[in-house]
């Protein structure tokens, strides 16, 4: 055998020793470019949880649903100052106001004022409201509606054009807020028509959305439209689907023309009778 010529057998064993040389190295590749990409998952998970704060899942419970709790004495509730309301004592979600104070500092820089005149209404609140247009103590449009629709079902509907029932309205949650005005042809024209196309322009990059928008194909039930009725989203929405799959008509109780929840369907035309960007 000449010197530095190799044998078959070390010919072959040095193969195999470049071979796994290769390998280790594409594998060592692949595991940089896994890690990588791993890298990069928590930061779009970071950009999620600040569109999507957490929620607090405690409030996922019937009672908060149907506003049967006191929103003054709730740790996630904060008084609304009233330089940005009608001047009466009102309550929101703490998140929910936080976004609004964004909003309202916005607005204001294009001229728009916005004023919270309605906010959270537990189920008792609701309530004397309510009971105040069934028996007539309150007139709806002119007319004792104990006297004009005797019929459970037809005063319902009638008092549902604008008012819910106990139980089923989303102010009972601390996320939802009247502005301005409860004319719908205030918002037709001059300062309203201006406050409502800034709102339908940029609500939405504030959380907000309009949850009673104009009757159609894609909101044929609930609630007539509502230009300045907003929803916080982030916490609406989850409480949206949580009634979607909890509430039912028959928990809706507790106030005179109860009996009318069940032959309207009051959780399914008018808790989820929603629209446009609240869905």
């Amino acid at each position: 055998m000449l010197e530095g010529v190799p044998s078959a057998f070390n010919f072959t064993t040095m193969k195999l020793f470049y071979t796994s040389l290769a390998f280790l190295f594409i594998g060592l590749l692949a595991c940089g470019a896994s890690q990588e990409s791993q890298t990069t998952q928590p930061e779009e998970n970071s950009t999620v949880a600040v569109v999507n704060p957490t929620l607090d899942t405690s409030i996922l419970s019937i009672a908060y649903l149907t506003g049967k709790f006191e929103p003054a004495g709730h740790v996630g509730f904060v008084k609304i100052e009233a330089k940005y309301s009608d001047g009466s004592e009102m309550w929101l979600r703490k998140e929910a106001y936080e976004a609004f104070l964004k909003m309202h500092a916005a607005a204001l820089k294009d001229g728009i004022n916005l004023r919270i005149i309605s906010a959270t209404r537990n189920f008792y609140r609701q309530k004397q409201i309510w009971e105040a247009k069934w028996t007539g103590t309150r007139k709806v449009e002119g007319k004792d509606l104990s006297v004009a629709l005797p019929k459970a079902g037809e005063r319902a509907y009638k008092i549902l054009e604008y008012s819910s029932m106990p139980g089923t309205s989303r102010h009972h949650w601390g996320t939802d807020i009247d502005l301005n005005n409860l004319e719908p042809s205030w918002f037709k024209s001059g300062e309203g028509a201006k406050i409502y196309a800034w709102l339908d322009a940029h609500a939405n990059e504030f959380g907000f959305c309009q949850p009673y928008t104009k009757k159609g194909e894609d909101r044929p039930f609930g609630y007539n439209e509502e230009h300045w009725h907003w929803s916080y989203v982030p916490i609406s929405k989850p409480l949206t689907e949580f009634a979607r799959q909890n509430l039912t008509n028959d928990m809706i109780e507790g106030f005179k023309g109860a009996e009318a929840a069940g032959e309207i369907d009051v959780v399914g035309k008018y808790v989820l009778g929603v629209g446009g960007r609240c869905l």
